[in-house]
């Protein structure tokens, strides 16, 4: 079913973002503490725990069931969980560029981003006991929230960074139909593009640091 699920490819994009918003509701890729119980990966200093890899795959799995309806099928379920698990690999792994080539999100980014987010605004305007009653109802608190949200903006920062530098694709192919059809070929070139960039850029970052992965957590 692979086949199937690459036929709607675009909507892989989303699975970087709901991963990421793993960041936010429920863990932030734990720093090394010691403990390896339940870990399912360790990145570099960070460690993926179980509880966070499940709530971020049972979010994956509703938005494919919504997509797909009667046509998802055990087998895409199951390789969702690789795919689920290799999105928080390389959210990890974008950190640690991050880290090491001195790129920051600026308290006012984050500020930004906060106040600008739907979830905490009311009648369009931020509104700050929207905003801590949700993290109340989340359990967590606002400087655990602030630092994941930090780490969030923080990822995609370093994403962009590496598409943007990424090599321009060549002009689109002639092809029969509209200017738009053309169009249309040209923005797939050029996200395709950006995503080699992405994986080929983290995949040699990947050899310059520790990967462990517990695959016996997610069978």
């Amino acid at each position: 079913m692979l086949k199937v699920m690459r036929e709607k490819a675009k909507y892989f994009y989303v699975l970087f973002f709901i991963v990421i918003l793993s960041f936010v509701f429920w863990g932030v890729g734990t720093m090394d503490k010691g403990k390896s119980a339940n870990v399912v990966a360790e990145v570099g200093s960070y460690k993926i725990s179980g509880q966070e890899y499940w709530r971020s795959y049972e979010n994956m799995v509703r938005f494919y069931q919504d997509l797909y309806k009667d046509k998802f099928t055990d087998e895409m379920r199951n390789q969702l969980k690789e795919r689920v698990l290799d999105s928080m690999v390389v959210n990890r792994v974008l950190l640690i560029a991050a880290q090491e080539n001195s790129v920051s999100v600026s308290d006012e980014e984050l500020n930004d981003a906060i106040r600008n987010d739907p979830a905490f605004q009311r009648d369009g305007r931020f509104n700050l006991n929207v905003y801590r009653n949700r993290l109340r109802l989340s359990r967590i608190s606002p400087e655990e929230f602030e630092t994941a949200k930090r780490q969030e903006l923080l990822a995609r920062k370093m994403r962009r960074l590496i598409e943007l530098a990424a090599a321009v694709p060549p002009e689109a192919p002639q092809v029969s139909g509209s200017e738009k059809t053309a169009e249309a070929v040209r923005q797939a070139m050029t996200n395709q593009a950006k995503e080699e960039a992405v994986r080929a850029y983290v995949g040699a970052f990947q050899r310059k640091i520790r990967i462990k992965i517990n695959r016996d957590l997610i069978s």
